[in-house]
């Protein structure tokens, strides 16, 4: 049986380059990098020249860069110590409806410490408009977080108008760049944020280590008490394994970034045309022009989105429907509700991401296989039944 990996967006699989740079730190080089002898000297150059490759993937200075254990902790580090730090200011957090849940339930937690929320609300694209953020900045607002993209539908969001906005009214913009970081030119500087989340399994690196970047300057409180690592922002002893392979991929990124989206984006184009052409009552979700290059989503009327994951991983393919952290929650993604897709649409939801393994004739496999599946699936379908007999007049 044929296999297909278009999962990519929940994790990309480990280059052998970046296995192999980590492979060392798994054994002989075992040092603590806070130890003052060769041991430690060895283990902390190594996290140091890291920490200069994943900041020259943003355009960043290393110095500003401090390292976690995932996405979600950057996120969160980003949410609650920005806030923090800046309450004297005041308390009000300004967020999109469609961030990702490390960025979302972080803001319902300063809710619960006396904080004020406002989420502004996206278009039937999943575009957040700038001129809403600016509408919903007070004058004790003290943080704006907008995502660089979304992960679920692949929209690529206008991060340099936002952040001029928050710049003019003083305020510390942060966005969750981890669907972006590795995968399309991103700069710091140029985007004119303050803080940056990124992630290493999202460009083959290593799952269980991020990054967060925050602008020399700003402020933001540890939310780990200890020890003095990161510069005494993020205690604990490094994870150097994982925090080399980061280096080594966003290396990597950095090189052959412009060869990947020009894979990428034909494999995208196609799927996005072929399925709905082949399989009725299909709607592409996210921008149509405006997106990530390896990202495809839809929304296949009539079906659960669990369902068409079973029977296409039946047939060797993995495919997602909405994000890896509430793929098991059976519910309807906040992301297209956001969207102003119904219940009952969204519960259709189906997420193709392509990677560098990915060729032409996995996407003729996913043409070729899904159309009878989701014929059978809406065959047992109480909805497309009453669909069926209302579009025949109700004979």
């Amino acid at each position: 049986m044929r296999k297909v990996y278009l999962d990519n967006a929940a994790t990309t699989p480990l280059l052998p380059e970046v296995r192999e740079a980590m492979m060392p730190f798994l054994g002989e080089v075992f040092g603590n990098p806070s130890s003052l002898h060769d041991w430690g000297d060895t283990a902390r150059q190594a996290v140091d020249v890291a920490r200069s490759q994943v900041a020259e993937l943003i355009g960043a200075n290393a110095e500003e860069l401090i390292f976690t254990g995932s996405g979600t902790e950057s996120n969160s580090f980003a949410i609650k110590g920005l806030a923090l730090a800046q309450q004297s200011k005041g308390k009000h957090v300004v967020v999109s409806a469609i961030e990702h849940f490390s960025v979302l339930h972080s803001a319902k937690t300063l809710e619960k410490w006396g904080f004020e929320l406002t989420e502004v609300p996206v278009d039937k694209y999943g575009l957040v408009n700038p001129e809403d953020v600016k509408r919903s900045i007070r004058k004790d607002t003290v943080l704006v977080s907008v995502m660089h993209a979304n992960g679920e539908v692949g929209t690529i969001e206008p991060i340099k108008e936002i952040a001029r906005i928050a710049k003019e009214n003083k305020v510390v913009f942060h966005t969750d760049a981890i669907a972006t970081a590795g995968t399309i030119p991103v700069d710091v500087k140029e985007l004119g944020v303050d803080a940056l989340s990124l992630a290493g399994n999202q460009f083959y690196g290593p799952k269980g280590v991020g990054a967060l970047w925050v602008r020399r300057g700003v402020r933001i409180m540890p939310l780990l008490d200890g020890g003095v690592q990161e510069g005494g922002r993020r205690a604990g002893t490094e994870n150097v394994p994982a925090i080399v392979g980061l280096g080594k991929a966003a290396e990597l990124a950095k090189a052959n970034m412009s060869a990947r989206i020009k894979q990428l984006t034909p494999l995208r184009d196609r799927l996005l045309k072929e399925l709905p052409a082949n399989i009725e009552h299909v709607m592409v979700t996210g921008h149509p022009q405006n997106r990530l290059p390896g990202h495809s989503s839809f929304c296949v009327e009539f079906i659960e989105g669990e369902s068409m994951l079973m029977f296409l991983n039946m047939e060797g393919i993995a495919v997602s429907s909405g994000s890896a952290c509430t793929s098991r929650a059976l519910k309807a993604s906040h992301v297209l509700i956001a969207m102003g897709i119904s219940h009952e649409l969204a519960q259709g939801s189906l997420l193709c991401t392509f990677g560098l393994d990915s060729t032409n004739e996995d996407v003729d496999y996913m043409v070729k296989v899904l159309p009878p599946i989701a014929d059978r699936l809406r065959q047992m379908s109480p909805l497309y039944s009453k669909f069926i007999k209302a579009s025949k007049g109700g004979k």
